[in-house]
């Protein structure tokens, strides 16, 4: 790695840092999503269905670098992003994704006028388990009326459990292996309408 490519990736993790300081609870994590994790979640979005691709707390973007490796074009992704310092690095990083200022709990209101359903995908790095079980499953419910039949919801999670209620009339439920290279080690659920 060259030197002047280094700057940016220091300047996002204590961009990353700061907001993490000022509120643990919506960040959730003490690093940005490793690669191997942000590639495991942007494989499992399909890019030939149609629709815009929705992300939930992309912090810095890790995971939107890799779907827009994944050959996704930027005018398909919304990213949903609840704290105003990351909506920065995120416009400045991106400036061909739409980036909103909002709060993903509340989905249908924060995408109005953003997004319009059907959805093709939903790609969340929440940290669902720091919120009331409540609230994760009104996100669910909400998401899983938003999303295109059999599209997927995708969430990932440093606990042992699916986030998620695992049995739902709603949805059906997958995991991945547990990812070992992301720090700390990381599963990917993915929950897809009936």
């Amino acid at each position: 790695m060259q030197a002047n490519e280094q700057i940016p990736q220091q300047s996002a993790l204590i961009n990353f840092l700061t907001c993490w300081f000022r509120n643990p609870k919506t960040v959730g994590a003490i690093a940005p999503s490793g690669p191997a994790l942000s590639r495991t979640m942007a494989a499992i979005v399909d890019t030939a269905i149609e629709g815009p691709i929705v992300e939930l707390g992309p912090g810095t973007g890790p995971v939107t670098a890799a779907l827009l490796e994944r050959g996704i074009d930027p005018s398909r992704l919304v990213l949903v992003e609840y704290d105003k310092d990351f909506c920065v690095t995120l416009r400045n990083k991106y400036p061909g994704v739409k980036v909103v200022q909002g709060d993903a709990f509340a989905l249908d209101e924060t995408l109005q006028g953003h997004a319009s359903a059907p959805l093709a995908a939903i790609v969340s790095s929440l940290p669902l388990l720091n919120f009331a079980a409540e609230q994760r499953q009104k996100l669910i419910e909400a998401a899983m009326k938003m999303l295109r039949p059999r599209s997927p919801f995708i969430q990932f999670t440093y606990g042992a459990n699916s986030p998620l209620p695992v049995e739902s009339h709603l949805y059906e439920t997958t995991a991945s292996k547990r990812i070992w290279w992301n720090l700390p080690p990381a599963r990917v659920w993915t929950y897809r309408p009936r």
